[in-house]
């Protein structure tokens, strides 16, 4: 695709998302209480929004245009911190964290494959040489270490000789009975053939009759094929089969991903022109232009200092450097607007010294009565979005494209490089702004004289008096610092990154991406929750989260920090369900580091209070430092144990409890540091402390029959196999309910061996070879899903989600768990 094709791509989805605006900006006004259209509202803006997120992220990876790029990027960060606040006003309307939208999608004629949050790129590719040196480091210290080492150690099984002895015994006992089958099979074999070779001596057979039954046997044979062959056929052209060279790689693709490698070093070359250029034209402005602009700033002052004593009969006070100088007087206004201004505020001032004289005595009884008349109007209010932090930067960024780039002629421009013109007028603000610095300097000192000779004022001394204040100051100062030591002040990052590794609390992360998270969409959702049904939410569901809570706000710095703050996350499902996998697939994902502080990992490791306090200081410092970071603590529940078993009592496991809540308050916005926690068994913890330390708490389910017909497919395939019409993928899916994504890929690994993928173009695969390793396996039974879901209910958001399904579909979630929670008050008032 030609950079004429992106460009043109780029104009229609700034069409699509300048629509969106104005539809947005028109429904927010209308006020609203029906939570059935307020949902479908926001679900049709959500998915508007992910469509125009997908255009934009693929526009941005392939234009190479690097002052689009700037633009783009903005508009990007911006659509991807509004579609998190969608989903937090989403989440806070129907009290569940999953939500379904087939019958949108419906009507708007999209795919659900088309609702899937893409990673974007530049996630990775923008810090690429850190991730690598980072990787490198990290490699080095382990083998310096000689962890990898144990760790290979550990992988390998270990047997005793007896074990070992007997194997070999087995082996070849197997080969010797073999050979003895062969054996006896080659003199069955000559002793049938002898026997027929008799048989035909005796008979002599009719030559005609011999070629009429090769005929019939061939033509029985070639129809067959025939027939076999046309209903393939009929299987691709209906869809329901692949075409047969679907799987191997096309040259088209081959020469799309050469173009791709292309734009990206055309990308990288026209960024650093446009850097040089940057500096360039800067120094050549300065040189040409920096004369002539130092003096109308000169003169533009001399002017406004005149004017005011004229009006005034004072000269005025000039801006300290903190509130930005004569940059304040002259924001975008003429001398003579100045002045008018000044005039204004002095009539304004009057006006206020008079209204607050008539304004003496408050009344008391006024708000005692208008108390409970609040509290009804409270429950009428419509519902109202919150404020966004995102829209301002939408639109600044789709009014700048409407001015520079939406009828701009780039016939000339066809290597799509940098305009020197617009690098000029930025670059001309600039160097305004910094000799108007030193301008300001000079005007000062400039005033200070006039005053001086016109007015004989004379600066008063400094009264020693106020130098308390300072000392003051300090003392607050030294205490606030006094609270947040520096434990670590004297030792650089570098010591201690690698006291982390050493100590195995920085570990390396599994090149694992998102996408091999398999699974397929619920596609009932919608309709069950209709008729009062919870559906149990599917594995691409649980992808989503994990994108837009995890994966968005730690890739982008931007996002991170106006977005609704999600500091951190618990994954909660029964074991084999992949949460280690999707905690790796973040890391790998955005690039972080991962620190593991589980239990089990702890245990033993900076013993003692002042120990434990300067494993959190290290932790944190180096998860800032080199952010985005994940702290991850598996098997979280050991944490919060509500009674802690006499074997695990040494290991001390409730270490982290107390302090897990002071590290979500150290950490602020511009921290991208995520706190991860998996549990397969939430019931043994105390849930008050545990919902507490974990703001969003998602469920992760056993896969449904759509989801293990996709994994059984997914996961032959990857790992050599080959399917064909003998191997039936829905019997696999059918009888593998309850069975985890863990098992599957166990059962495939155990199957398809090096010697069973050479042997499949004469012995095809089928779904009985699965079943042995299968019945060795315990399924996850319904009673442990189901004890998953009560628990659930306990967690505070399940407990709202049931209050709501329980008061009906009149009025908004939030709503009614207000009303709830303010009869409940009432109820302890009355007891009380």
């Amino acid at each position: 695709m030609s950079s004429a094709m992106y460009n043109e791509m780029w104009h229609q989805t700034q069409e699509a998302l300048n629509s969106l605006l104005d539809k947005e900006s028109q429904k927010m006004v209308e006020p609203h209480r029906n939570q059935v259209f307020i949902f479908q509202m926001l679900a049709t803006f959500y998915i508007k929004y992910v469509q125009i997120f997908r255009n934009l992220e693929n526009i941005y990876d392939q234009i190479v245009h690097p002052q689009k790029r700037i633009l783009i990027r903005k508009i990007l960060d911006g659509v991807m911190g509004r579609i998190l606040e969608l989903k937090n006003e989403m989440v806070e309307l129907e009290l569940t964290e999953f939500h379904y939208f087939d019958d949108i999608l419906q009507d708007l004629k999209l795919v659900p494959q088309q609702l899937d949050i893409p990673i974007p790129k530049y996630f990775l590719k923008e810090k690429l040489e850190v991730i690598k040196g980072r990787e490198k480091i990290l490699a080095q210290i382990l083998a310096e270490t000689g962890l990898d080492i144990q760790e290979m150690k550990l992988s390998i099984k270990t047997m005793s000789l007896e074990h070992a002895v007997k194997l070999i015994q087995i082996a070849e006992r197997a080969r010797q009975g073999r050979l003895r089958a062969l054996f006896m099979k080659q003199i069955f074999l000559q002793e049938f053939r002898a026997r027929q070779a008799k048989i035909i001596g005796e008979k002599m057979a009719d030559v005609g009759a011999a070629a009429l039954r090769i005929q019939k046997v061939w033509r029985g044979f070639h129809q067959n094929k025939k027939t076999e062959r046309e209903r393939q056929e009929e299987m691709v052209f209906l869809g329901m089969d692949p075409p047969p060279l679907f799987n191997e790689v096309n040259a088209t693709i081959i020469q799309a991903e050469r173009v791709t490698c292309l734009r990206d070093e055309l990308q990288i070359k026209h960024e650093e022109d446009y850097k040089t250029a940057l500096d360039t034209i800067k120094s050549q402005l300065q040189l040409i232009e920096g004369a002539d602009i130092k003096e109308n700033l000169r003169d533009q002052i001399r002017h406004w200092i005149i004017e005011c004593r004229n009006l005034t009969g004072t000269f005025p006070e000039y801006p300290t450097a903190e509130e930005g100088g004569s940059a304040i007087i002259f924001s975008n206004k003429t001398p003579q607007q100045v002045i008018q201004d000044i005039i204004a505020n002095q009539e304004e001032e009057e006006k206020r010294r008079k209204e607050k004289k008539r304004e003496k005595k408050p009344v008391k009884k006024v708000k005692e009565k208008k108390a409970p008349k609040e509290k009804s109007k409270e429950e009428d209010e419509p519902w109202k979005m919150s404020p966004s932090a995102f829209l301002q930067t939408i639109e600044e960024g789709n009014n700048i494209y409407k001015e520079i780039w939406k009828n701009k002629d780039e016939s000339l421009n066809f290597l799509q490089d940098y305009d020197p013109e617009m690098i000029k007028e930025e670059k001309r603000k600039e160097l305004e702004s910094e000799i108007r610095v030193q301008v300001d300097e000079l005007m000062r000192q400039e005033l200070k004289n006039i005053k001086l000779a016109v007015n004989r004022e004379k600066e008063l001394p400094v009264k020693a008096g106020k130098k308390k204040g300072g000392k003051n100051k300090n003392k607050g100062k030294k205490g606030r610092r006094g609270k947040d030591k520096d434990l670590t002040a004297d030792r650089t990052i570098e010591s201690l990154y690698k006291e982390l590794v050493e100590e195995g609390l920085l570990v390396q992360t599994l090149k694992v991406n998102l996408s091999d998270y398999i699974g397929e969409y619920s596609y009932l959702g919608a309709t069950l929750r209709r008729v009062s049904i919870e559906p149990m939410p599917s594995l691409l569901d649980v992808r989503q989260l994990i994108a837009l809570y995890g994966i968005l706000p730690l890739g982008s710095a931007e996002v991170h920090q106006h977005a609704p703050l999600v500091k951190s996350l618990l994954l909660v499902g029964p074991s084999g369900v992949g949460k280690k996998m999707l905690v790796h697939a973040i890391c790998s994902e955005t690039g972080a580091n991962l620190f593991n502080l589980s239990a089990e990992n702890i245990a033993g490791k900076y013993p003692g209070k002042t120990g434990l306090q300067m494993m959190i200081h290290v932790v944190l410092k180096v998860a800032r430092q080199l952010q985005p970071s994940v702290v991850w603590i598996g098997d979280t529940e050991k944490t919060f144990y509500k009674r802690v078993p006499n074997a695990e009592r040494m290991n001390e496991p409730k270490r982290l409890k107390k302090h897990l809540p002071k590290i979500l308050k150290l950490l602020k916005p511009d921290d991208r540091v995520l706190i991860v926690g998996t549990t397969r068994r939430p019931f043994d913890a105390e849930i008050q402390s545990f919902c507490r330390v974990y703001q969003k708490i998602i469920l992760v389910p056993r896969p449904d029959y759509a989801s293990r017909y996709v994994l059984w497919q997914q996961i032959i395939q990857r790992h050599g196999g080959v399917i064909t019409s003998a191997l039936n993928i829905s019997c696999l899916a059918k009888v593998t309910d309850g069975f985890t994504q863990g098992h599957i890929v166990r059962v495939v690994r155990s199957v398809l061996t090096d010697r069973r993928l050479r042997q499949q173009q004469q012995k095809p695969l089928i779904a009985m070879e699965f079943m042995g390793a299968l019945s060795t396996m315990d399924p996850i039974y319904q009673e442990e899903e189901d004890s998953f879901k009560n628990w659930y209910a306990k967690t505070p958001m399940g407990k709202k989600r049931a209050l709501a399904m329980m008061g009906g579909n009149t009025g908004t979630a939030k709503d009614k768990g207000k009303k709830k929670g303010k009869k409940e008050k009432k109820e302890k008032k009355k007891k009380k």
